[in-house]
């Protein structure tokens, strides 16, 4: 056997010395693809909930609903005032839920949080930049300039997935008849 490329660990599995095995570079490779996935659905969060601290309680609170602010400020690694502020404000836009914390012995009972779901999230975002759109299209009749009419051209809809299922039912059947 030569010792140049590979030696067998304790199993009598070959690993490449010289570069470490095909299996831990493939764990690192896997490793970095989650970490790419986590900060692209972290960016795209940003940009819907205004900034990336937002963004991070949003995901923490989706692994982990009924939190208080401290466990989510240990959970991410945000500083506790700056997560109390963002809670309140998200709180505010109703993009989470707060409730009191049920305990049996006596003391202060924290409040929990909760993230709403992401398909309710798209729903208020879409509504919101509908708005935006409609107010862009309008901007002349807002300066003044050309027709007073405001008109409402842009009409997003968003589909749930069984929505769209039985849109394709249908497409389906009149094509068969």
């Amino acid at each position: 056997m030569s010792t140049d490329d590979t030696t067998e660990d304790g199993d009598g599995d070959p690993v490449d010395t010289e570069e470490g095995s095909v299996r831990d570079k493939l764990e690192q490779e896997a490793e970095r693809a989650a970490e790419q996935f986590d900060e692209g659905i972290v960016d795209l969060l940003s940009w819907v909930l205004d900034t990336e601290t937002r963004a991070r309680i949003y995901v923490y609170l989706r692994q982990n609903p009924g939190s208080t602010s401290e466990e989510i400020a240990e959970g991410t690694g945000l500083y506790p005032s700056t997560v109390r502020e963002a809670l309140a404000e998200l709180n505010d836009e109703e993009k989470v839920e707060r409730r009191k914390r049920e305990s049996s012995g006596a003391g202060n009972n924290p409040y929990e949080y909760t993230a709403m779901a992401p398909s309710d999230l798209v729903t208020t975002v879409v509504d919101e930049v509908q708005e935006e759109l409609n107010t862009v299209f309008n901007l002349d009749s807002h300066l003044g300039i050309g027709s007073n009419e405001n008109v409402e051209p842009v009409d997003i809809t968003v589909r749930s997935d069984d929505e769209g299922a039985e849109d394709e039912d249908d497409e389906h059947t009149a094509d068969d008849n």
